[in-house]
């Protein structure tokens, strides 16, 4: 085997242990197609992943996943890839919620912590030399985002203070997070299943006053996103009076 051939496979079987470690189960088919190799590759990749300790666990029709528990070490980033997050994190900047831009500034510092001292240096020069149009463009006006993530896959009630457009009373609402809608206002938008309204609604995230996370869990809808937001275009009139 010539050594070009055993960099391909060792690059290739890198990438399946980090596949691996960031789903909860993967299966051959999905692994030959995103490789562009055989399954048959794959079964041999996998065998070989298991004999230098990998402790990979498989379900008869399902797939393969990761032994609970078992975790990669830190992996290097490319000076590309480090790059890509650094000017990404310019429009993160701007999108109005700081418990985002916090949470996003906080992953990349620990990035930044896993380049050797070359790349850490570019990196900085680059961060200097990238910059984004900010006229007409408010502060950041939300601190709910990361919290409201959170319940959204750990299926929690929340419980809000919520004051529509052209109201002055904040309301109480107990909600149940399902997805999330950025709008070309550049405005964060929780849809959510509200319990006083009996339906799905959105709420601007720069009108909740308060947020609180409950103790009540909630099953998982089954709501499709796509169709859902295609009806709401059907209706929306530019406010947010039927958001809420």
């Amino acid at each position: 085997m010539s050594t070009n051939t055993d960099m391909k496979r060792l690059t290739r079987l890198s990438a399946i242990l980090l596949h691996l470690q960031t789903r909860r189960m993967v299966n051959t088919v999905d692994l030959a197609a995103k490789f562009a190799v055989s399954v048959r590759t794959i079964y041999r990749d996998i065998k070989v992943l298991e004999q230098i300790g990998v402790p990979i666990a498989s379900s008869e029709g399902k797939g393969y996943s990761l032994a609970e528990g078992y975790k990669i070490p830190p992996i290097m980033f490319t000076e590309q890839e480090a790059n890509a997050l650094i000017t990404a994190g310019q429009l993160v900047n701007l999108n109005k919620d700081s418990s985002l831009i916090g949470a996003y500034t906080e992953a990349v510092d620990k990035i930044k912590a896993v380049l050797n001292y070359a790349a850490k240096d570019k990196v900085e020069l680059l961060s200097k030399r990238v910059a984004v149009g900010t006229i007409g463009i408010a502060q950041a006006t939300s601190n709910s985002l990361t919290t409201i993530q959170n319940a959204l896959t750990s299926f929690t009630v929340l419980r809000i203070g919520y004051t529509a457009e052209g109201k002055n009373e904040c309301l109480e609402r107990l909600i149940e997070p399902f997805a999330f809608y950025y709008s070309t206002q550049q405005q964060w938008t929780l849809i959510a299943f509200c319990r006083l309204r009996n339906d799905f609604r959105m709420f601007r995230l720069d009108r909740i006053a308060a947020i609180q996370v409950t103790d009540d869990k909630f099953v998982p809808h089954q709501l499709n996103l796509q169709e859902y937001l295609q009806e709401k275009e059907k209706n929306f009139t530019g406010t947010d009076k039927q958001l809420s």
